[in-house]
């Protein structure tokens, strides 16, 4: 499914089911506050919802002809290794650098010269991790071709300068922290 489409009603059913839409008090990844967050550990922890989520993906994805799907640690390793199932390829990951900024293809995983690498991530708010999982896609000598995610929360802002498919597009509000109004009421933040 493409951004900007509606939600397939049974993807949005297997999050609610199984309880991935939590409300509260929320630090994101990016740093901003929000009032929910969508919890993808807890639809992840469920193969047979996982992989029906995936197959819609990899079904949106397949013409792009991807050689290996790339996933940044931690959640888009789950989705990496299920997308690459699905299309009958490999998966690899994208760690955090240990020496600073950024990801890299590590744990002697290779790419070959131009080979085709679809990404798969979980949840793009900002979109950093996807970026980064690109540029190191880029530096082992692959070409990235897509990008896969359970859920859009960029409200269509996130741009890879490549296809982009989601399963669920939702619009939640964020805050800067200084701007947050949860903040000043004093309810307990979780950092995500």
């Amino acid at each position: 499914m493409t951004r900007g489409e509606a939600a397939d009603p049974a993807v949005i059913a297997a999050f609610e089911e199984s309880g991935a839409f939590l409300d509260g008090h929320f630090q994101l990844a990016s740093g901003r506050h929000a009032a929910r967050y969508v919890e993808k550990f807890n639809l992840l922890q469920w193969p047979d919802r996982t992989a029906e989520i995936c197959a819609r993906l990899a079904e949106a994805a397949r013409g792009l002809e991807a050689e290996t799907v790339a996933g940044p640690t931690t959640g888009g390793v789950i989705l990496a290794y299920e997308m690459a199932r699905q299309l009958g390829v490999r998966g690899i990951i994208a760690e955090r650098r240990p020496d600073g900024p950024g990801r890299a293809i590590q744990r002697d995983f290779r790419l070959s010269p131009g080979e085709r690498v679809l990404i798969a991530d979980d949840v793009v708010t900002s979109g950093g991790s996807v970026h980064d999982t690109i540029e190191a896609v880029r530096e082992a000598g692959g070409k990235p071709v897509g990008v896969t995610v359970l859920v859009d929360r960029s409200s269509g802002r996130a741009d890879f300068g490549l296809p982009f498919f989601a399963a669920a597009t939702l619009e939640i509000e964020s805050w800067e922290p200084a701007d947050c109004p949860l903040c000043p009421k004093g309810v307990p933040l979780t950092i995500t």
